[in-house]
């Protein structure tokens, strides 16, 4: 295992905004406007909108079901997403599969793009990869 993907892995297992937020430059960037959310630029950005992705769930999870180093600091991961919004019955889950693409710099990740299609995602991380290499 690379150390990408180690701490890739690390990361999509961090609980909580101050346990993610130590993987990001204080630069990066979390663009999710591929699923309608927008970008957030910056720690503080960033921050605010993990605090209320989080609470908007009970009982989050995220399980990896793909890592790749594809060199030149990207990442591609597909993540399986499941939580039970929060106020809603206890039987009630929400589940999506994610396609992450990782660009770190020096082991902190400077931009993460998510893809409602991991295989979209998986394409552009090659591309991405092979721009840099």
């Amino acid at each position: 295992m690379s150390n990408l993907t180690a701490l890739t892995r690390a990361l999509c297992d961090a609980r909580g905004v101050d346990a993610t937020m130590a993987f990001y430059c204080a630069d990066a960037v979390y663009d999710m406007s591929r699923v309608g959310l927008g970008t957030f630029e910056g720690s503080a950005a960033i921050r605010s909108f993990l605090a209320d992705w989080l609470a908007s769930y009970e009982d989050m999870r995220d399980e990896i079901e793909e890592i790749l180093d594809l060199g030149g600091g990207i990442v591609f991961a597909m993540v399986r997403e499941t939580g039970r919004p929060s106020g809603s019955p206890a039987q009630s889950r929400v589940r999506s599969v994610y396609g992450f693409v990782f660009v770190w710099r020096d082991a902190k990740v400077a931009r993460v793009t998510v893809y409602t299609d991991p295989d979209e995602a998986r394409a552009v991380a090659q591309r991405l990869a092979e721009q840099r290499g």
